[in-house]
């Protein structure tokens, strides 16, 4: 049965971009995976029932023989594409997938500078990973306030959100739509203008939401992402994320400007 692992990994591996994207997510390492593939070795048994959840498999399927594993994961793929055909929601949203460009090279991490919808005169910083996930283009962004305005503050007096989204791009624009999902009792949405420059630096947009004040009161604002790379030091990032006065020496001219000039339009922002 150890032999019939290695072609039905290889399998399943089809559906990702790489070998080395699964071991990535997997956390293990590729030159280990790879004899797993050959039949070199046999995964230990957390090892395998980690594969197995990974791909959503029973660690005993793995092992099934390889034209029986075959049949089974092809008569899943079926189950699994007809539920999504049921669901009203995923139909909808489908043809902005579809039709969209292509957000590969906006991949990364961000710094988004905002006019606070909450505490109004600050600015926001926040962190933001966009990233693709089987051919959908997902992010996260964190976001970060203090309850206290005293100088010695704890980890209790921080507020934190943490908004999931999904981003498309519609006729050279960049949608982006989320939800807090610490508490679920929030949306908003924000818009970019694209770089047409072969190194993003800098993209503008607005962002429209709801405060998150007692009042509830709608609010739309200015924002700026400013590209991080790829990879970052996430820690190093994320004691940065916090509000700041609009004239702390840590916002930078050109941001500024760009949140606070003239009034909101279409066609005021410069293409980068």
């Amino acid at each position: 049965m150890s032999e019939n692992l290695g072609p039905n990994l290889k399998l399943l591996c089809n559906h990702y971009r790489s070998i080395s994207e699964v071991c990535r997510k997997l956390s293990i390492n590729r030159a280990q995976f790879n004899k797993y593939l050959s039949g070199q070795s046999r995964p230990t048994a957390y090892n395998l029932k980690r594969i197995g959840d990974f791909f959503g498999v029973e660690d005993y399927e793995l092992l099934l023989p390889p034209e029986q594993f075959a049949r089974l994961i092809g008569a899943r793929g079926t189950a699994q594409a007809n539920a999504h055909r049921d669901d009203p929601l995923l139909e909808m949203l489908r043809p902005l997938r579809d039709h969209g460009g292509n957000l590969s090279r906006y991949c990364g991490y961000y710094f988004e500078y905002s006019n606070c919808m909450s505490v109004p005169g600050s600015i926001l910083l926040s962190l933001v990973h966009l990233y693709e996930e089987d051919g959908n283009f997902l992010f996260e962004r964190q976001e970060r306030q203090e309850r206290s305005s005293s100088t010695d503050v704890q980890a209790e007096d921080w507020v934190r959100c943490r908004y999931l989204g999904a981003a498309f791009q519609l006729q050279d624009r960049l949608f982006l739509m989320d939800y807090e999902s610490l508490t679920v009792n929030e949306m908003s949405q924000t818009i970019l203008i694209p770089s047409f420059k072969s190194r993003i630096t800098r993209l503008n947009g607005l962002k429209t939401g709801v405060s998150s004040g007692d009042r509830r009161t709608p609010a739309c604002t200015r924002v700026v992402w400013e590209y991080l790379g790829p990879e970052i030091n996430r820690i190093n990032a994320y004691r940065q994320v916090k509000l700041y006065q609009p004239d702390d020496a840590r916002i930078d001219d050109d941001v500024r400007q760009r949140l606070t000039v003239g009034p909101i339009r279409h066609g005021l922002f410069e293409i980068e």
